[in-house]
């Protein structure tokens, strides 16, 4: 079994990439980093990231333990993660064959966030977004860049076309 973390910013095509994947390729799992709460979990990844970012305050032992399940189930060809930290968390690296970090650009995945998360929100609501993102958010985004791509085996331009992205990863996922 190969298993595959997918990596990007928040609203970078993580999730929807291992989605559409899942669905084209045959005995195919998938994990999702954001269906989890993990002991550690950061609140406020700004401080985090001010504090030199350790991805070790994570305790990923229910993400491991399910990896461990469909690994023994015998029933799957390949285990997408839809996970942010790629090798940077000593818990998973071992079990990652490989890890994909699509390059999605910062305004693109705010513009993404904006509209998947925002929709019911008011002007104000949108404009202290924006001001938060500027003044604190964005250093974390920028943090996943320095970090997370280079710790990466493959990085994707995330400003293709979604069906290109997805086809790309395809590629490597079957020739990884």
């Amino acid at each position: 079994m190969k298993i595959i973390a997918i990596g990007a910013v928040t609203a970078g095509g993580k999730t929807t990439v291992v989605n559409a994947i899942k669905n084209r390729l045959p005995r195919t799992a998938s994990l999702h980093f954001d269906d989890y709460s993990f002991e550690g979990e950061v609140e406020d990844f700004c401080k985090w990231v001010s504090e030199g970012a350790d991805y070790h305050v994570w305790d990923l032992s229910p993400l491991k333990a399910d990896v461990e399940k469909i690994i023994c189930s015998g029933e799957y060809d390949y285990l997408l993660l839809d996970y942010p930290f790629a090798y940077l968390h000593e818990m998973m690296k071992g079990c990652l064959n490989c890890c994909i970090f699509i390059d999605t650009p910062l305004d693109i995945a705010l513009a993404r966030r904006v509209l998947r998360d925002m929709k019911e929100a008011s002007a104000d609501d949108i404009r202290h977004e924006m001001d938060f993102y500027l003044k604190y958010a964005r250093a974390a985004y920028v943090h996943a860049l320095e970090t997370v791509l280079p710790s990466s085996d493959y990085v994707i331009d995330g400003a293709k076309d979604t069906e290109d992205i997805i086809a790309e990863v395809m590629n490597l996922i079957i020739n990884c």
